[in-house]
């Protein structure tokens, strides 16, 4: 589904690679964990899978299509949830949803059931009216997940969607994630905490100053490490014992 070719990216003015010559094949119906910490480039590398700027060098091809050349045929297909919250706060939560079903080209009768439906999944319905500025953090969160999962893409990129935000929230999220990904989409997926991208990510590769230093099925991983958990593992290569990472 997903092909990553020794791309590497280097910003204008500065002298190191943010990523720096990295490969990677995530196949169809993954959910992909991208791990590192701060600064170590997977916030770039997700960027460059979105489209959002080129790598320096290397290739990106998302279901066949080139990052480079046809990003507007890319963009049909996959979803993008950001780490910054993307609603409009001055509009209700049903507002922003039909702008983004929208510029994904729903018509208004079936992005009328689909915005119904995935309100009432994430327990939002008596809320679609309200603005977004009067929600808590974790019903921010969940509806900048339904945005990105309107038009039922075959990919779906997610920069620590759960960040910041309660418990109860965080796993009402990653328990639809796990039934989206059943249904057939394919997550790539960034996140602050170890604990949860062990449980949910069928895969994972952790990156370390641009580069990729390990990559695999969790478990196996934490195993042949003869490691406890996936956090042990982390901080044995990275110095980083942290959960934020």
């Amino acid at each position: 589904m997903i092909r990553i070719e020794n791309i590497s990216k280097i910003y204008k003015n500065s002298t190191e690679f943010a990523v720096n010559n990295i490969s990677l094949k995530i196949n169809k119906g993954e959910i992909f964990g991208l791990l590192g910490t701060n600064g170590a480039g997977k916030t770039t590398t997700f960027a460059m899978l979105c489209g959002l700027f080129l790598p320096t060098s290397g290739e990106i091809y998302i279901n066949n299509l080139s990052v480079r050349t046809q990003i507007s045929e890319i963009k049909k297909i996959i979803g993008v949830v950001p780490q910054n919250i993307a609603l409009y706060p001055t509009l209700t939560a049903n507002e922003n949803l039909l702008f983004f079903g929208k510029m994904y080209g729903l018509n208004r009768q079936e992005l009328n059931i689909s915005i119904k439906h995935w309100l009432k999944i994430f327990g939002l319905s008596k809320y679609a009216d309200k603005k977004i500025k009067t929600y808590s953090g974790g019903m921010k969160r969940r509806i900048n997940l339904i945005a990105g999962i309107l038009h039922k893409p075959n990919v779906l990129l997610l920069d620590e969607p759960a960040v910041g935000i309660d418990t109860h929230s965080r796993l009402e999220i990653m328990k639809e994630l796990k039934k989206i990904n059943e249904n057939g989409t394919t997550i790539i997926y960034t996140s602050h905490y170890l604990e949860e991208a062990e449980k949910l990510c069928t895969d994972i590769a952790i990156i370390d100053k641009g580069k990729i230093i390990l990559q695999g099925k969790p478990l196996q991983l934490v195993k042949k490490a003869a490691c406890s958990n996936l956090e042990e593992l982390f901080f044995s290569l990275t110095g980083n014992k942290s959960n934020n990472v």
